[in-house]
């Protein structure tokens, strides 16, 4: 025997990489083989003949399992499946195109509403301690007022004492928005200069609340900027607009032409940005500021928001339960000395909530600013949802499509999974071809985002900008093209690879591709959400309707409204006389108090009683100073009474008022009634109801009587349509005693529209969002009414030749698809009218729901579904029977 071995090398390099189903044997034979030659040749020639041998057999068909094998192998398959997916694609081109063409109108569509839901959930986010500041908010459960309701305004030393009483909180101050007290709309220039520019942006701030909120500053200290009384911040634009040379701190600026009473500029800070709910260019010191005298010291009037900012680690909850301590202390009596209830209901009616500034934006209709008008969380949501069901919408069309085409790829499936492949392979194989649709549905989708950004901003009247260079915007498309891919692409991968080999290759397949229970459910589901979604854009169109045509109690068609006449000082009577004596001119008042909203329209919010009824509690009112051609200008009708025009010069403390504060003051007599609201009145007159504010509120009960204020509003009645000649005549007149000075004016039914501005815009983004809704859920009824007339070719084919008309095919061909339109019908009803229905209920003045707003939605679905199966449906009607036959 020899005793010769084999050399190690080669042999662990054999043992390495041998399977080891081969490896024993063929080991065996090398070794022998090694001896034999060893014997014969010598051991070092064997040596060398072994390690030759052992390369020779380094072959894939004898090499174990190795990774980078797999891999290659996996490359290998993918790279199959993609050539697959993509012959596919090429072969049915129309179904392709409807399933990427809906998928990219869902992804744009949700593109697109992702960008406008980012602007709202930015709104305060830039301030640097934005998480310990809060606006306080007051929530009153009591007999006055509207006996349930939430405030943000509180009385002069509300944030002064809470300061003093509360080590938890930092800083408080205070800001004044009114136009009552001067806020809003200000004529003003430089102290040099003679012309004046009007600025709408105008507030009263604490210095402590320049601090809480820490507004960059270009020029001067932001904790000294608002600290002298009667200093001023001006933006940066603002400082531009007013000294393009720059140094505007120390400047003097005058306001409506008051030089005796001239404001320095303190300091320019950035401009507050466009997603935030302070929207100030110029904000005036309340330092030492009293705007009536006792302001100081009373906790009657509230006129300001205030804001907090937090020690950290404050206990907000904690806070919030220990600032009742100042309605015990301070709030209560006031209340009650005031007549409005008693202590005890103060005390237990009025509860205290800290509202996160980044909270303030979209939660406003909590404080009766309602939200549709300023946009708010429920806007928000609800865009949110739509985004949602449009996708699904699209992956419903996905779904479908590939469903009904299953039987198409049946003997595919049979083939592979005779050949071995598994079923997980399989559904690896689809999931990858509807990836692939995913990602060009993206690709399409985000340019389709892209180029229809500047619309959305535009209809939203927002600065929307699409994050094209941020970093995690292609991470993210990818991640959620590969999540719609899969999503979309789940069921039918499951679906195909369930086919059996043996029923395929029998043609058994078809029979479970034809089963159209599915599919059927998915169209039901799509036009659901198209009928909903469309009738809740008809609901709210028909709201606008009716706030826009609704009698308002006066009327706003041919009124001008003059702005800044207070710069006039005592010429504004004798620029009213000329006025009213043009032709073109029919009636002229002067006052400030408007029943449309503006910057320079004040609000000032009373209560008052009937004089003689001392146990009586206050009516909430509103307390108008007007001139004696107020409503002859308005167009306001008296019920009962006279007008201040009947008599002048002989209405010193009257009044009149409108019939609601007749019905609450229940007076069934009101004429020579007295009330007092600290002045006491006679009521000479009692004015039909008219909407002063938006139709979200209930009138309230108003007091008209004549002032002697300057106001900064004319309003021109006027009689003719020629507006050219009716603006000459009244600047012709307003040169002469405003010579240098260009007349501002606007009208008045411009401005009520601008009060329903965020309605409109509301309705005009929802109305887009609907049609998407309803195009990709035609999209998807149109791919199957294609595919399903293509599945019948030989049944229409053979009713031809016996004889069946083309009304009966098409009959045939479109029955299903309109009943599936009616089931939907049927179960959208009370979706929409649900979600409508509490939509209506936020306003005080609304339509009723009536059955033809979804009666619409229904024929306009219906309609539109007839004319997407039609096409299809006629074509086969009227082809020749022959070409079908002939192909089968």
């Amino acid at each position: 025997m020899s005793n010769h071995h084999p050399p190690k090398l080669p042999l662990r390099f054999f043992r390495w990489f041998c399977h080891p189903d081969y490896r024993e044997d063929i080991e065996g034979d090398l070794v022998e083989r090694f001896k034999g030659k060893a014997k014969e040749r010598g051991a070092k020639r064997a040596s060398w003949f072994f390690a030759v041998e052992v390369l020779k057999l380094f072959r894939p068909s004898l090499m174990k399992n190795f990774i980078g094998q797999t891999q290659l192998n996996n490359y290998g398959m993918f790279r199959n499946y993609f050539k697959i997916a993509w012959r596919n694609m090429i072969r049915q081109k129309m179904y392709s195109a409807i399933k990427v063409g809906g998928l990219s109108i869902g992804i744009a569509a949700c593109l697109l509403i992702a960008v406008f839901i980012h602007y709202e959930l930015s709104y305060d986010q830039q301030y640097p301690d934005k998480n310990r500041i809060y606006r306080v908010i007051a929530e009153y459960n009591v007999s006055f007022g509207s006996g349930h309701f939430f405030s943000s305004y509180f009385q002069h030393p509300f944030a002064r004492t809470i300061q003093e009483e509360f080590p938890e909180i930092e800083k408080a101050g205070r800001v004044n928005q009114s136009s009552l007290f001067g806020a809003g709309g200000n004529q003003i220039r430089p102290a040099g200069a003679k012309q004046n520019t009007y600025e709408e942006h105008v507030a009263y701030f604490d210095q402590q609340l320049l601090e809480i909120l820490q507004p960059k500053m270009v020029e001067g200290s932001v904790t000294s900027a608002l600290a002298e009384p009667n200093s001023i911040v001006l933006s940066a634009t603002k400082a531009k607009q007013f000294f393009p040379d720059g140094n505007a701190v120390g400047q003097t600026m005058i306001f409506n032409e008051r030089a005796d009473n001239p404001y320095i500029v303190g300091g320019v800070m950035e401009d507050f940005p466009q997603n935030s709910s302070m929207e100030f260019d110029i904000l005036i010191s309340l330092t030492d500021k009293e705007f009536w005298k006792g302001e100081r010291t009373s906790w009657l009037n509230t006129n300001y928001p205030t804001y907090i900012k937090v020690k950290p680690g404050a206990d907000i909850k904690a806070l919030e339960s220990k600032l009742s301590l100042i309605t015990e202390k301070f709030h209560a009596q006031a209340l009650a000395d005031g007549g409005y209830a008693t202590r005890e209901e103060i005390i237990n009616g009025l509860t205290y909530h800290l509202q996160p500034i980044t909270d303030i934006h979209l939660n406003k209709g909590q404080l009766g600013e309602d939200a549709f008008f300023e946009s708010g969380i429920g806007q928000v949501r609800l865009f949110g949802l739509i985004a949602v069901f449009i996708l699904l919408l699209a992956c419903v069309n996905f779904v479908n499509l590939s469903t009904a085409k299953s039987a198409n790829r049946a003997k595919e499936i049979g083939l592979r999974k005779t050949l071995g492949s598994s079923k997980a392979h399989l559904v690896q194989q689809f999931l990858i071809e509807s990836t692939l649709f995913s990602l060009l549905a993206f690709v399409a989708g985000t340019l389709l985002a892209w180029l229809s950004l500047p619309y959305l901003g535009e209809l939203s009247g927002k600065n929307l900008t699409f994050p094209a260079t941020a970093w995690w915007l292609f991470p993210a498309l990818l991640l959620s093209a590969g999540f719609i891919g899969v999503l979309a692409g789940i069921y039918p991968s499951l679906y195909l690879s369930r086919f059996r080999p043996v029923a395929v290759l029998k043609g058994g397949v078809s029979k479970g591709a034809k089963n159209a229970l599915l599919r059927n459910v998915l169209v039901v589901f799509q036009f659901t959400t198209a009928i909903a979604i469309i009738t809740g854009t008809v609901v709210i169109n028909s709201q606008m309707d009716y706030i826009l045509t609704k009698p308002l109690g006066f009327d706003k068609e041919q009124v001008i409204l003059l702005q800044g006449t207070n710069t006039l000082g005592d010429k504004t009577q004798a620029l009213k006389n000329e006025l009213i004596a043009l032709s073109v001119v029919e009636n002229v008042s002067v006052s400030d108090y408007l029943p449309v909203y503006g910057p320079d329209s004040k609000r000032n919010g009373d209560m008052v009683k009937v004089v003689g009824r001392g146990d009586d509690q206050g009516v909430s009112i509103q307390d108008w100073q007007v001139d004696e051609d107020y409503l002859g200008t308005m167009g306001m009708k008296l019920t009962r009474g006279r007008d201040f025009a009947d008599a002048k010069g002989s209405n010193q403390n009257k009044a009149i008022i409108n019939e609601t504060l007749v019905r609450k003051l229940g007076l069934d007599d009101p004429i020579g009634q007295k009330i007092n609201n600290g002045n006491e009145y006679e009521i000479i007159g009692v004015v039909e109801d008219f909407h002063f504010d938006t139709f979200a509120e209930e009138i309230q009960g108003v007091i008209l009587h004549q002032g002697q204020d300057n106001y900064s509003v004319i309003s021109v009645k006027a009689n003719t349509d020629d507006v050219a000649t009716l603006l000459a005549s009244i600047e012709t007149v307003w040169n002469k005693f405003a010579p240098g000075q260009p007349m501002r004016y606007d009208f008045m039914d411009a401005r009520f529209d601008r009060m329903y501005e965020g309605v409109a815009q509301y309705g005009d983004i929802l109305n887009c969002f609907s049609v998407l809704a309803l195009v990709v859920a035609c999209l998807g009824l149109f791919g199957l009414s294609a595919f399903m007339a293509e599945q019948r070719s030989k049944e229409i084919s053979i009713r031809k030749v016996l004889g069946a008309s083309v009304s009966r095919i098409f009959k045939m061909l479109t029955g299903n698809f309109l009943k599936l339109v009616l089931i939907s019908f049927v179960l959208a009803v009370p979706i929409a009218w649900y979600f409508m229905q509490s939509w209506l209920d936020s306003f005080s003045y609304r339509i009723d729901m009536s059955w033809w707003y979804f009666g619409l939605a229904g024929v306009a679905v219906t309609v539109v579904a007839l004319i997407t199966v039609s096409s299809q449906a006629l074509k086969v009607a009227h082809s020749n029977p022959v070409d079908s036959l002939r192909n089968e």
